[in-house]
Parts: C-alpha cells; structure tokens; sequence
C-alpha cells in the first residue's frame, strides 16, 4: 500500500521515489490487508474504566481519576454526558474519535467534549489522568465543541496532582482511610477541592492549543473518497506514495482532493500528512527506537530532516520524547 509520506515535501524531506499506487493493488490485496490480524495482542482490553463512579455534579463539578496502566492496553469506545480532559504525567496514549485521532505525549492533553465517542490506547506504560467536568464550569466556546490539544504548563500539573481521586460511591475499604485524610464524603467537595477548581478551569482556558491530533472526515458525512483516502493513509505509514497517486486509488483527481481537504479538514494535505507523521513517529519514540529507525519509518530520507520537521511542529527534538531519555514524573 502506499504510505503517508507527503508527495510535495521539499528536498529535505523524504524520499520521493517512485510507489506503487494503491489502485495497483487488487480489490481483494486490499481486502487481506484490512482484514490482516495485528501483529501483537493488546496487553489489555478494559472497558470504560468506571466513569460513573466520577460523575461530576453541581456540587462537584470537577471530579478526577488515575489509572496505572500498560503499554497496549486498549479502553474500548465510549461516551459519558460530561466533558473530559485526558492525560498522562509519564507515557504516551493515544485516544480516537470518529473525527479523527490524537497522541498524547506528557506534556499534552486532550479534550474530549460531551457526549463524544471515544476510545484510548496506551502506546507506553502510562500514569493515565483524566479530569471530568460538570457542564457548569465546561468550556462553551465553538473550539472546545471538538476535540482540542493543549499544553499542559506546570501550575495545570501540579493542580491536577492535588485533586482526590476516590470513586462515588467509596468501598469500605476506602472510606476508612478518607476519614482519616480528610477526604470529601460522597457527593461533596472538600475545601481544597473547591478552591482547585476555579483556578485549575481557569489554568485550561488559558493553556495554549496545538494541533496535534490527526482529524478525519465525519463518517457518513461529506464525500466518502477522501474518508478512504485518510483511512488508507493512515494503514500505511511506511511506503511514499504521491498525492496524485492516492487521488486515484479512490477515483479522484489529485485538484479534487486537495480542495476536499481545505473544504472538509481546513488543512492542506501537506499539514494534514505532517500530523499523520507526528502521530506515528510519537508511540515509535516513546518506546525508545533511534530517531534514525523512526525518521525511515516515516518515509524520510535523513534523520535530520526528519528532526528538522519535528523540532519545527512540536517545539522539542524528537529525542525529547523518546522512552529512553525522558525523566518519569
């Protein structure tokens, strides 16, 4: 299949010798490779991780829960009537939505709007953090209808590390030792927790957004060509195919495409295949492959380059992301 190297990067860029075209593949070569079994089982496959037993109130309006857990683990799909904000204070996960998916490294979150479909997948041993928020203090505005990237500045961290993360109702087990630290009785917020709040929504608010996540068509929306066309991209992270060449694997002129990604994503190609290579390089950093293996894995020719790209979307070399290197919270 052909991969998601962009057809247009300049020289620095990756290799832009000639692919093979997905429409060179038979209808039934590209039915196996759908169908292919993953090549590694997922250390786990957990539900929803209980978030009923978080549900933010008008009494408590921000409710905050930590999971351990390991690499591959997958959350299955699922949607709660409040607003959530996910994140890891070590590790890299990723969460998906129809409308697109997003890596989240340790310095990011993402913020899941209400009533939104989605699923989690832990790329590295990860201390998952997820924050739940009542409709009251929930962002309004039209950005946050959608999923959002932010940075997670150092106040946000600290705030979040405060915050009780005891489930409603509590197990016997817990409810001895909340007596004995002082923790909020079922359904009300401690002192601490009530002066968290407002300045921790405030700290959201203000944290700057990044466009970090990999957006997609909505399914059953819009033209269904350029939904297979991302979709099959996103399968392919290793082969360099040309924009012309994806274009006609879904029976689309490559002027037709590029207009379907400005009219439907509000990116160009090019920035639309940056961020499936950003998405893909992360997990392979986050579980200490040399930058050289990822950047080839990525469709680039050099490592520098690759770093340049990098470096230049994320503000960091890739090497700051790495497992190997980077400090545990």
């Amino acid at each position: 299949m052909p991969s998601t190297a962009s057809p247009t990067r300049p020289a620095t860029g990756p290799n832009k010798g000639p692919a093979p075209a997905a429409a060179s593949l038979s209808p039934r070569a590209r039915g196996r490779a759908r169908s292919a079994p993953r090549a590694k089982a997922p250390a786990d496959l957990v539900g929803s991780l209980t978030p009923h037993l978080y549900q933010p109130t008008a009494q408590r309006p921000l409710r905050a829960k930590m999971r351990h857990l390991l690499a591959e683990t997958e959350v299955l799909p699922h949607a709660h009537a409040w607003a959530q904000l996910t994140f890891s204070l070590n590790g890299v996960c990723r969460l998906s939505t129809e409308d697109g998916t997003f890596i989240v490294p340790p310095s990011r979150a993402v913020w899941v709007p209400a009533g939104m479909a989605h699923s989690i997948t832990v790329v590295e041993d990860a201390n998952l953090h997820t924050l739940y928020l009542h409709q009251l203090i929930a962002p309004a505005s039209a950005p946050w209808q959608r999923c959002v990237v932010i940075e997670v500045s150092e106040l946000m961290r600290a705030l979040v590390r405060q915050l009780d993360t005891l489930p409603d109702p509590l197990p016997p087990s817990a409810a001895d030792s909340a007596r004995l630290t002082g923790a909020p009785e079922e359904g009300t917020a401690s002192a601490r927790e009530a002066l968290i709040t407002p300045l921790l929504c405030d700290e959201l608010q203000r944290a700057p957004q990044i466009r970090m996540g990999v957006p997609l068509p909505v399914a059953g929306q819009g033209d269904k060509r350029l939904r297979a066309l991302c979709e099959a991209v996103l399968r392919s992270p290793g082969e360099r195919a040309t924009l012309a060449q994806w274009s006609a694997s879904v029976g689309a002129s490559e002027r037709t495409v590029a207009r379907l990604f400005r009219d439907e994503l509000g990116l160009s190609y090019q920035q639309w295949r940056q961020q499936v290579t950003l998405a893909h390089a992360l997990p392979l950093l986050a579980r200490g492959l040399p930058v050289s293996q990822v950047a080839s894995a990525s469709g680039y020719a050099s490592e520098s380059a690759f770093s340049a790209m990098f470096r230049a979307a994320m503000g960091q070399a890739p090497r700051h992301f790495s497992g190997k290197h980077r400090p545990s919270a």
